[in-house]
């Protein structure tokens, strides 16, 4: 049935999803479209399967001559009785996103024909924006998960952030591609975000500078320890061209004869079904279930490997802002013995198409749920690691503001995020609740004297940079990485 061939049109929550400027597109279990702007076209020539085919299947959801005329009577209404002029392409277009926003799934989602054409405009190469998925989550801009070393990252964004405004502007309300619209902006110019983060009291600033994000989404290396030789492959996100770098990546590997490999998707938001199915297919045995996808009535389609697989043992970093495409390999991988690292994912566990109408307006819609090899939906419950471990504390920190002197006596979430970095970098703030203590002055003014800054314990500008430049490459230093060495510490055990 041609329902069944529409999980190859998917297009897995991918990081980019709606990340505005950077890259904004909206996160959708099977498809999602980028911060920053990115998505996936069908996978198969199937793309105008439609509507048509699934309305036949069930009269009783036909909708008749009677709903019209009240949607109809609706219309009239509003054109005679409201206080002001409507166009009747805005009444048409506000009916088409209550009937998405009546489904109750932050993934359906109606895309005008400026906004399609900036969907599919999002498979280049690279996009300017401030690189980061975002999904709407009970009516806010939430982050699914910032690109690897984009101007999101840099900024502070974390996963679970939710944007409430932009340049001041409240974007609480609005759709998500209107918000989208907002967040995103050519290279160069400036996005402060007004973040609410959990756990954290008060809402945060964040300044975003815009950047051209290039898509570059598979890098590899080979480590040696203990005598080991270990391959690592990390993935920023699942898109046209992911699986054949990873093949590539697979075989330089296979050529320098490592004997086991770490999978890096921590932050990888998603993307195309059909590249991280080509991907499990080259790890995983012949004949083995990568995922099932479930449809409305029930019935269940296997997809399986019809490769043989690899025959040395996988190690696979996860954490939550590991979404979608992500889940499904961390998924099939952990099915077939493999290890997974690091924190619970972020549990998107649905399927997107997306059905172009006829005025070049498109719906993206949510088809079905993809489960596990074994039959479990971790849609907003994520997959657990078979060893929890976390980042220290200061992984999570907020790069210090350059816009006001931090000094003694001030309280405050930049004055914690300073003394967690003190700490980080060797000196000794005394506290880390947020209080300015005399103690934080001294670490202050011991860091400031051990880089030639002007020692005054107070931290301006120059001060503020310096500390976040440091803390920025030490944050990607694999010797401050604990995941990564757990990763490595387990896969040691694994290699015979």
């Amino acid at each position: 049935m041609k329902k069944r061939t529409a999980v190859y049109l998917v297009i897995l929550s991918m990081i980019l999803s709606s990340m505005l400027t950077l890259t904004v597109v909206s996160n959708d279990g099977l498809f999602s479209q980028v911060a920053g702007q990115m998505t996936n076209p069908p996978l198969t020539d199937n793309s105008d399967q439609s509507t048509e085919d699934n309305t036949a299947e069930d009269t009783d959801q036909t909708i008749s001559s009677t709903d019209f005329a009240k949607i109809k009577e609706a219309y009239d209404i509003i054109q005679k009785s409201y206080m002001k002029d409507v166009e009747k392409e805005v009444l048409i277009e506000g009916a088409i996103k209550g009937m998405l926003d009546a489904l109750g799934d932050p993934y359906s989602v109606y895309m005008d024909p400026e906004l399609a054409k900036q969907f599919e405009e999002s498979m280049g190469s690279s996009f300017e924006g401030i690189g980061a998925e975002v999904s709407m989550q009970n009516g806010r801009v939430t982050i699914v998960s910032p690109f690897k070393d984009s101007p999101a990252d840099r900024a502070g964004l974390r996963p679970h952030d939710q944007i409430i405004s932009v340049n001041g502007e409240n974007i609480e309300g609005m759709d998500l591609y209107e918000a989208v619209q907002k967040i995103r902006g050519p290279k160069g110019t400036r996005a402060t975000l007004k973040v609410i983060r959990p756990g954290v009291t008060d809402p945060l600033k964040i300044v975003v500078i815009r950047d051209m994000i290039p898509i570059e989404t598979i890098h590899s290396d080979v480590i040696e320890q203990n005598g080991k030789k270990i391959g690592k492959i990390e993935i920023t996100n699942f898109i046209e061209h992911t699986a054949e770098d990873f093949r590539k990546a697979l075989e330089e590997l296979t050529d320098q004869n490592v004997q086991g490999i770490i999978i890096d998707v921590r932050g990888n938001p998603g993307g195309y079904l059909k590249s991280v199915q080509q991907i499990a297919d080259m790890l995983v045995p012949k004949d083995s279930t990568i995922l099932q996808v479930e449809y409305n009535d029930g019935n269940r389609e296997l997809l399986q490997s019809t490769s043989e697989g690899v025959d040395v043992p996988i190690v696979v970093l996860i954490d939550k802002g590991s979404a979608s495409a992500s889940e499904i390999l961390a998924a099939v991988l952990q099915h077939n013995g493999h290890k997974l690292v690091g924190k619970t994912s972020f549990g998107k566990g649905t399927v997107q198409s997306v059905e172009k109408m006829a005025d070049n307006t498109e719906i993206k819609i949510s088809i079905a749920k993809w489960l596990t090899p074994s039959g479990d939906w971790i849609h907003e419950k994520g997959i657990q690691p078979d060893v929890e471990i976390d980042q220290p504390e200061y992984f999570y920190a907020m790069p210090l503001p350059s816009d006001q002197v931090l000094k003694y006596e001030m309280v405050g979430n930049d004055i914690k995020n300073l003394q967690l970095y003190l700490e980080a970098l060797g000196f000794d703030p005394g506290r880390k609740d947020g209080y300015y203590s005399m103690q934080t002055v001294q670490a202050v003014k011991q860091f400031q004297q051990q880089h030639d800054l002007e020692v005054t314990g107070e931290v301006n500008e120059e001060t503020a940079q310096k500390i976040n430049e440091i803390m920025f490459y030490q944050v990607r230093d694999p010797e401050y990485d604990f995941q990564f060495k757990k990763a490595v510490e387990v896969l040691l055990k694994e290699i015979k």
